[in-house]
């Protein structure tokens, strides 16, 4: 069994944790330490035992790193990301963002024309490991969110790999997940919710910053939903995962 283990992992995201002595045996030595919580798993020892810091911190004091991606296609082995935008939030607040192009010297008609983002434009952006380096530095061991999080996540992990820097490891959030189980709504989608909800006034839809920001301001909506029985950023996880799903309102016809 490794740390990245599911089983593993799951143990991770308890109060209890997993034994010290268990878990240093697992992980080898301090220097894999180390490079875990490098890669952003935010590892802490409490009470004799390692386990996620969100195991025991509170929604509103844990920082968020809500993350958008452009890219120009779909699979992270033959394709990258050409835009990404992240947004911080942390007591309920914005308090930082991050927004870079990233070079590509290919880009399909379509994609340009869902994105408006040019290949003349990333010509003149910074190299993928560039903005890579920086992006990691910037998420750090943040609690990464994305609407339908498994792409964006994926495709980071996919490009930090790429670069030398390892596969992603921080905590994830799906904002649809935690959508479709704290309210009802026709659809899900971000524009849809952002047009019914009038959540971000100034969208440019699939632009990395732009969807970043509206996926905040739903965050920052569905945040007091969430039954008063969720006090950690693993029980919100963990909600977001195994709550039921609501019914879906019926489109008039």
């Amino acid at each position: 069994m490794t740390p990245f283990d599911p089983k593993f992992l799951h143990r991770l995201s308890k109060a209890n944790g997993v034994p010290k002595k268990e878990f240093e045996e697992k992980i080898g030595d301090d220097l894999a330490l180390e490079m875990l919580k490098a890669q952003g798993m935010n590892l802490i020892l409490h009470s004799y035992a390692y386990k996620f810091r969100t195991a025991l911190t509170p929604i509103d004091e844990t920082l968020f790193c809500i993350v958008d991606v452009e890219t120009n296609g779909s699979k992270t082995d033959h394709h990258q990301i050409i835009e990404i935008g992240a947004v911080k939030f942390h007591k309920g607040k914005i308090i930082d963002t991050f927004e870079s192009l990233v070079y590509c010297d290919t880009i399909s008609d379509p994609i340009a024309e869902i994105t408006g983002i040019r290949v003349e434009q990333t010509l003149l952006a910074p190299p993928l490991s560039k903005v890579m380096s920086d992006f990691r530095l910037y998420l750090g061991d943040a609690v990464f969110v994305g609407h339908d999080a498994k792409f964006d996540y994926k495709f980071v992990s996919a490009m930090m790999e790429r670069v030398g820097f390892g596969k992603l490891l921080n905590r994830q959030l799906c904002t649809i997940d935690l959508s479709e189980r704290t309210f009802e709504s026709q659809r899900y989608g971000l524009k849809y919710l952002n047009e019914t909800y009038d959540l971000h006034d100034d969208a440019t839809y699939h632009r990395a910053l732009s969807d970043a920001l509206i996926t905040t301001k739903l965050f920052a909506q569905v945040l007091p939903m969430i039954p008063k029985t969720i006090h950690t950023t693993e029980d919100l996880i963990a909600f977001s995962k195994e709550a039921p799903r609501l019914k879906r309102i019926k489109e008039k016809e």
